[in-house]
């Protein structure tokens, strides 16, 4: 076991599971990271733990057969200790996922996991108290519950997606290292998220998480802020100031929008790369600092090098270790979690309990195109929640009377026409199904009931003209 795995907060832990030995192996691995640990043999006993409101977080080995930890949240009071709560899945499936995080579980862990997958998550949401952890506050206490949803609203990341699965694995895999790490993806798609889920499942999670936006300030203030100042260095100095490397020395540097950066701070980026030390503004001799660098863009990367927008030996320095977050339109089967999960947490955060979504609102976000990724469901759910009535949310509630008919980001153009030449069923079929989308701004929903055909036809005819190059 390695010693860096003792870095992680000690907490009060359950670990409930069916088998001794799986008790007693999660038991003798916790103890060795630092928690205490309560061991329980039946989710009946595990219940009435809960109620005492004593541990900090339960860790359930799920079983359909031996113990189902799914039924067990789902029977539970809706009070917070949902929250506390990650399962461990020996038999697992991709709805036990997602009905886990819909009930509120602080994470849902699926086979293969190893002690490493436990330990960053249990890290992540214990965590550095002087973050803020949100299993480090008592249920009983007011607005702990709006808390602790706080707190993982804005530092989890939720997905069911296979391939997120697989990129968050990669990042549990390289967040041990110092390694410098480049995230890339459209706005609105958790590059921040990712930064801070791998800074958290590193040993420097006790440590400083500090980002910078790039784009924020003009040069020369960036300057300041990155590298700091001495007293009197230019005017308006009026005392020595450390910049964000030195507040950072520890911990993770985030460089948001990298590639906003001027070309002259590039070349002073690249030094601290490098060696691994910063010459504040002003000053005469350089400060030692031991920072992890995450930097992210939502630009092209290459092509801005290419244009002489961005160095390319930087460029190479931070692409050390690369992710590329997918845009949520990628991966459509995070839409239904993501909009639940957002559900819960404004419904907490504005006190409407009991409001939901109306029927076949779900079915419709499914079918939009999100642009705006994460970010833009995220602000739709939140003006939902606002404007529900009657406890139900509806199409109207979440787009306004004029992004009923489309808002999936495309054009619209009625106008489309089949060509006159045109006589094969096959292309008819294809040339009036794309007219359909079109017209419809690419709702599938409405085009569908355009063309006379369910929803799910409709995706299959599109699935078949993707599989031969075709895309509508």
């Amino acid at each position: 076991m390695s010693t860096g795995n003792r870095n992680a907060s000690a907490g009060r832990l359950l670990v409930a599971a069916g088998q001794a030995d799986v008790r007693l192996t999660l038991k003798e691995k916790f103890e060795a990271w630092g928690h205490e640990v309560t061991l329980v043999p039946d989710l009946q006993l595990l219940g009435e733990l809960l109620q005492r409101n004593d541990f900090d977080l339960s860790a359930i080995v799920h079983d359909p057969e031996s113990m189902n930890g799914i039924e067990f949240m789902e029977e539970l009071p809706d009070d917070g200790s949902r929250n506390k709560i990650i399962i461990i899945a020996e038999n697992g499936t991709i709805e036990d996922a997602v009905r886990a995080m819909q009930l509120g579980a602080r994470d849902f862990l699926a086979n293969p996991w190893n002690s490493d997958k436990i330990n960053c998550s249990i890290r992540q949401h214990l965590g550095s108290r002087k973050g803020g952890s949100a299993n480090a506050l008592p249920r009983s206490r007011p607005g702990a519950l709006k808390s602790a949803s706080s707190s993982r609203d804005q530092y989890t990341i939720i997905s069911c997606s296979q391939v997120m699965k697989k990129m968050l694995a990669q990042a549990r895999s390289v967040a041990p290292s110092r390694a410098t790490v480049l995230i890339q993806g459209e706005s609105g798609t958790g590059k921040e998220l990712m930064a801070r889920f791998i800074h958290n499942c590193s040993d420097r999670a006790d440590k400083p998480f500090v980002a910078m936006n790039c784009a924020a300030l003009p040069e020369n203030l960036l300057e300041s802020e990155l590298f700091g100042h001495e007293k009197g260095a230019f005017s308006g100095a009026l005392n020595r100031k450390p910049g964000k490397f030195e507040l950072a020395d520890g911990g993770t540097l985030l460089l948001d929008e990298v590639t906003e950066m001027a070309l002259p701070l590039q070349a002073k980026l690249l030094r601290v790369l490098q060696e691994r030390e910063v010459d504040r503004v002003g000053g005469t001799r350089p400060v030692k600092v031991d920072v992890r660098i995450i930097a992210t863009t939502n630009r092209d990367l290459p092509r801005a090098v290419s244009d002489g927008k961005f160095r390319n030996d930087l460029y190479y320095r931070l692409n050390v270790i690369p992710f590329v977050l997918p845009a949520l339109r990628e991966r459509p089967e995070d839409i239904p979690v993501l909009a639940e999960h957002f559900l819960q947490f404004f419904v907490q955060e504005y006190g409407k309990n009991g409001t939901k979504f109306a029927k076949g609102v779900i079915e419709e976000l499914e079918n939009r195109q999100w642009p705006g990724n994460i970010r833009e469901i995220r602000n739709l759910i939140e003006r939902g929640v606002l404007l529900a009535e009657d406890g139900e949310i509806t199409l109207k509630d979440l787009l306004g009377d004029n992004d009923l008919a489309g808002g999936h980001g495309g054009p619209q153009d009625p106008s489309v026409k089949l060509p006159p030449d045109v006589f094969k069923l096959s292309e008819l079929e294809r040339e009036t199904i794309k007219r359909a989308l079109t017209k419809t701004g690419g709702n599938r929903t409405h085009a569908s009931k355009l063309l006379g055909i369910s929803v799910r036809t409709l995706r299959n005819k599109i699935a078949e003209y993707r599989q031969i190059g075709l895309v509508l």
